[in-house]
């Protein structure tokens, strides 16, 4: 159902045929990078979090980042509090592993961390543990219609990440 939804929100910019779907599992990161042939880094991750009013947030990260508390803190003004499995179900539509910020059950504010933002093309999940679509960071913001990009991870910095052309498989 998930995965039909998606392809339903990206009917409107006619790129619902866009959306890859694989015979193995693209349920993480690893796996989504491995399944793709690109560098676990291109994978843009989904986070949801506990928000204001029983509505969640999610941010969209690169997969080699990681949420950095102290910058969540001075970003939304309290602590990052990540949704239960079920939780993300309900908010969002979506199940574990398949979570993007398309399609979604609930209209949730959605967040895009700079992480991503050294790539020209990423690729997020679309709504299950076997698919994904490629995106330049321009349509990420457009398609998932993110508030505005924020500086909420850490720890990708430090790594040096191969050229986006080095592992790419044709689809």
């Amino acid at each position: 159902m998930s995965l039909e939804s998606v392809k339903a929100h990206f009917k409107q910019w006619d790129r619902e045929n866009d959306v890859m779907e694989f015979e193995t599992s693209s349920a993480t990161v690893e796996q989504a990078a491995e399944t793709i042939g690109v560098a676990p880094a291109r994978i843009a991750k989904t986070l949801s979090f506990r928000g204001s009013e029983d509505k969640a947030i999610l941010i969209v990260a690169a997969g080699d980042a990681k949420i950095d508390n102290k910058k969540f803190r001075e970003q939304f003004g309290y602590k990052a509090r990540m949704l239960s499995p079920d939780e993300v179900l309900e908010q969002t539509g979506h199940a574990i592993g398949g979570v993007c910020p398309f399609g979604l059950n609930k209209e949730l504010d959605v967040y895009l961390d700079i992480s991503m933002q050294r790539f020209e093309t990423l690729y997020p999940a679309c709504g299950s543990t076997n698919s994904a679509i490629e995106l330049t960071k321009e349509e990420l913001f457009t398609y998932s219609f993110a508030k505005k990009w924020i500086d909420v991870c850490k720890g990708w910095e430090e790594e040096e990440v191969p050229s986006q052309e080095s592992h790419q498989i044709e689809v």
